[in-house]
């Protein structure tokens, strides 16, 4: 069996999509399956088992002979939400939990780390220093809770044989519809210039970036879940990992290239950055990915245009 947490949520869908398509039969989906905005990612997926998350814990202990690999994506990922002890129980205890049956029963581990463990970049985007999780100031407690969990990872004895924490960048893609706020800016864009005909960026609150100049690695789903089935097939060389495209891009190259998709003339306005976000806002990130390639991961990443258009065309759209 391949188990994959936060199963129904955006990355967790496209996974068991990307798995079954490859031919992998066996899998078994984690989440809370309470919320009905999301059943619709699971559609044509054929599941060995749904298992409710806070059940996790006891159905590993009762199944852990079975268990081939694990994928735990399951968080919560609102960077608006400040209440620490929800991420102290989402995103820390329970990945704890994961990780310590994982070592016990020899189970492989995957699971999603983030690039807002960065901070504001000051040191940089570097991921083959082992230390610097433990000098990095994240933004928001979000961040915090996942450089807390990857600091607690690389401090730990008892380790699953092979385990890999990987730090998603700005990820976009299918199925990204009930993230709300959260979802990506694809996805916005094209709600905005479909309902509107144009669309609103953040306003620059620095003077050395121009509006719309604020630089992202987005990162297309897709190669996302390529990664993810390499590392499960491969199962070597343990440890933290980035995941993005490589290549930093500006908010106006990802609204243009919205606007070119949708075959719509360009119509882009300003707006301030809200007030609850604006000290906490990342204005640069880029994935070093010269881990990932040494160890021989080959396959190129979408670039910002390619992955666009495919989104755009072959699912928004539609």
């Amino acid at each position: 069996m391949i188990v994959v947490t936060g199963a129904a949520g955006f990355i967790g869908s496209r996974l068991l999509n990307a798995l079954q398509e490859q031919g992998y039969t066996d899998l078994v989906a984690v989440d809370d399956f309470s919320r009905a905005d999301k059943a619709r990612n699971l559609k044509g997926i054929k599941l060995s088992h749904r298992v409710e998350r806070g059940m996790f814990p006891a159905w590993i202990d009762a199944n852990e002979q079975l268990i081939q690999f694990i994928f735990h994506l399951g968080a919560r990922t609102d960077t608006t939400e400040f209440n620490k002890a929800v991420f102290d129980e989402l995103n820390v205890r329970s990945s704890q939990a994961v990780w310590e049956r994982c070592a016990k029963y020899a189970i492989p581990l995957v699971y999603a780390s983030s690039a807002a463990t960065y901070g504001d970049g000051a040191l940089g985007y570097g991921d083959t220093d082992d230390e610097l999780p433990f000098r990095l100031k994240p933004l928001n407690p979000y961040g915090e809770s996942k450089n807390e969990f990857d600091k607690w990872a690389l401090r730990q004895e008892a380790k699953p044989f092979f385990w890999a924490g990987l730090k998603f960048f700005n990820v976009y893609g299918p199925n990204e519809y009930h993230k709300g706020r959260m979802a990506s800016v694809v996805f916005h864009a094209f709600n905005q210039i479909r309902d509107s005909g144009g669309m609103k960026l953040f306003r620059s609150h620095r003077p050395d970036y121009k509006d719309g100049g604020q630089l992202r690695d987005f990162v297309y789903v897709k190669d996302l879940c390529d990664v993810c089935i390499f590392l499960m097939e491969h199962r070597k060389h343990s440890g933290i990992y980035n995941l993005g495209s490589g290549t930093a891009r500006t908010f106006l190259d990802l609204a243009r290239n919205v606007f070119k998709a949708m075959n719509k003339p360009e119509q882009i306005d300003f707006i301030d950055t809200p007030i609850d976000i604006r000290d906490k806002y990342q204005y640069f990130t880029q994935a070093e990915m010269g881990k990932l390639r040494g160890i021989g991961y080959g396959k190129p990443f979408h670039t910002l245009e390619e992955g666009i258009a495919d989104y755009v065309k072959g699912y928004l759209m539609k």
